[in-house]
């Protein structure tokens, strides 16, 4: 029988990958679990965005919508970069 449970001190990876854009830009992102880490779960994004789970809950979740926003989200990017050019222009 297959056992998923690592053996003590070895190191699990694992790596899954979300492809999408936010921003207009396309970005990738890459899901991994290291059991060396205090927090194992973790993705990181292209755009330099990262995020750690201390379990895999939510991590598949947070991971796609950083790659695939919602509209509400849309906008509020939308006017954030409008207000910093404003700001930056004046």
């Amino acid at each position: 029988m297959a056992n998923d449970t690592p053996l003590t001190g070895q190191t699990t990876l694992w790596a899954g990958t979300y492809h999408g854009r936010h921003g207009g830009t396309p970005v990738t992102v890459t899901a991994t679990r290291d059991d060396t880490r205090a927090q194992p779960y973790a993705w990181a994004c292209t755009c330099g965005a990262s995020r750690h789970f201390a379990t895999e809950y939510g991590l598949g979740r947070s991971a796609w919508r950083h790659t695939h926003p919602t509209a509400w989200a849309r906008m509020r990017q939308w006017t954030a970069r409008l207000f910093r050019r404003s700001t930056t222009a004046a």
